[in-house]
């Protein structure tokens, strides 16, 4: 198994296409970036250095990512995916579409999942006895350090502990389905609106409250607001055909009625993050009177540039939502985790473990290493009809700012929105860029929209320190100065 797991040629045939490709990538990004910037010899500043060629290089895979064979790779990528949930359901002896060819195929490929299946097994025996010798070690009889900190948090018990939760206090005052609604109270209550945040779909939104220093949640707490969070849950086979009207029209609209009826006042500040920015907007463009201030976090509204790559890699010619939703019901929570990873490679696979050995004696670092690494890795599904939807009319049609979309024969008019907005952009956002946010400005009615930007990423929004030091105190004073003061 040894020598096979060192012999590049040594992959199934199903992946080689792909592992071909991929190791064509970083040999020429690496090619590339060599050629730019030289070698390491001699360099004044090591840090600096190797903060430049990270930067070249990530750009150099960037390109290629973008590449036509990078798209080819991708989308027969996709297709083995979904040939080999097939071939898990209609093995090739049952009679089928009288394809020979078909069967033929997917007789292959289920020798090859065998093949597979075998060498993950052997893996999981090494690993686990691995584990086990270090379970036999005795205790370490000083403070752990950064690495023995890393080792133990690869050793999590698999026990159910429940769902994963912020660091504040709550409540939960509301269930439907998968949904529960989660209340923050603050020590004084500043203002008669208070604010609903609603997070996307495809990740926990326990991120908004991961640490106390890090936290959204107490950001605007700190400000004196009342605060809900939405937490949607983990759709099951029985959720797959809920669609964007379920989401929008039915559960939204039933948790801003708890919440005004909570609050005794007739509207409240709708505070959205990501894709729950783009269902927050179409709320408000449908129930303008409900919300008092719209509030967008690194949100998509105009989908049809390429600045970024899921813009890119979700176009109709590259990404066949139907046959991917036809076959697995629910978007995969694995598949969408594996797409964000792919997107900055050089950063989640390399750079980011390379830091991590640096900063192995720094606490502060590492409980948030660690806390985002738990969260990015807690994937869940998407509802299979949404996820189509949502990528058939935004991404592949950009609907929403066309005037063309369509909620249960409700049409979506941006310019029904006049409240005030605020935009909450991140300059170095790879997922949502910051064009396609800045957008809604030229489609609503709103008098006033205010953006306020920092140099961070698409999750450096909510969990950066300098998000929290220089975004945040703006953004809930804002918010403060659009609300009604108590009496």
């Amino acid at each position: 198994m040894a020598e096979q797991d060192n012999n590049p040629n040594s992959w199934p045939p199903h992946f080689q296409p792909f592992v071909n490709q991929w190791a064509a990538c970083v040999h020429q990004a690496n090619e590339a970036t060599t050629e730019m910037l030289g070698g390491f010899d001699g360099a004044s500043d090591p840090h600096a250095w190797r903060r430049q060629w990270f930067d070249a290089l990530s750009s150099n895979a960037d390109a290629y990512l973008r590449s036509a064979p990078f798209l080819q790779v991708m989308k027969a990528h996709i297709e083995a995916m979904i040939l080999a949930k097939k071939a898990g359901f209609s093995p090739p002896d049952t009679p089928g579409s009288g394809d020979a060819a078909a069967e033929d195929r997917l007789g292959g490929l289920e020798a090859r999942l065998e093949h597979l299946e075998a060498a993950v097994n052997v893996r999981l025996e090494q690993l686990e006895q691995r584990v086990g010798a270090m379970d036999q070690q005795p205790a370490p009889s000083g403070p752990a350090d950064g690495w023995d900190r890393f080792l133990e948090a690869l050793r999590i018990p698999r026990t159910d502990t429940g769902p994963l939760q912020g660091v504040t206090p709550h409540e939960v005052v509301y269930h439907e389905g998968p949904l529960r609604l989660l209340r923050y109270r603050p020590l004084n209550i500043r203002y008669a609106e208070p604010i609903l945040i609603c997070f996307a779909l495809v990740n926990r939104p326990y991120v908004l409250d991961l640490q106390a220093d890090r936290s959204v949640i107490q950001r605007l707490l700190e400000q004196g607001f009342v605060v809900y969070l939405i937490d949607w849950g983990v759709p099951t086979s029985a959720d797959q055909g809920l669609r964007l009207h379920d989401y929008v029209g039915r559960y939204l609209c039933n948790v801003t009625e708890v919440v005004c009826g909570e609050a005794a006042t007739p509207q409240l500040n709708l505070l959205g993050y990501c894709m729950g920015g783009t269902m927050s907007t179409i709320y408000t463009a449908l129930q303008p009177r409900r919300v008092r201030n719209l509030i967008l976090m690194a949100t998509p509204i105009d989908f049809g540039g390429e600045e970024g790559l899921l813009n890119v890699w979700a176009r109709k010619d590259h990404f066949d939502v139907d046959q991917l939703i036809d076959t697995y019901g629910n978007c995969p929570g694995e598949f969408l985790q594996y797409c964000f990873q792919l997107m900055k490679p050089v950063q989640n696979f390399t750079e980011k473990y390379l830091t991590l050995c640096e900063k192995l004696g720094d606490d502060a670092f590492l409980d948030n290493f660690f806390a985002m690494e738990r969260w990015a890795s807690d994937s869940i599904p998407v509802a299979g009809e949404t996820f189509r939807e949502y990528v058939k009319a935004l991404y592949q049609q950009n609907q929403l700012v066309k005037g063309e979309l369509s909620l249960d024969g409700a049409r979506v008019r941006l310019r029904e929105i006049t409240c005030p907005v605020l935009l909450l952009v991140a300059d170095q956002d790879h997922l949502v860029p910051p064009s396609s946010s800045t957008a809604l400005r030229r489609h609503v009615g709103s008098a006033e929209v205010k953006s306020l930007s920092i140099a961070a990423g698409h999750i450096g929004l909510a969990v950066s320190s300098k998000a929290h030091r220089q975004l945040w105190p703006q953004a809930t004073n804002w918010i403060a100065d659009h609300s009604t003061a108590k009496v």
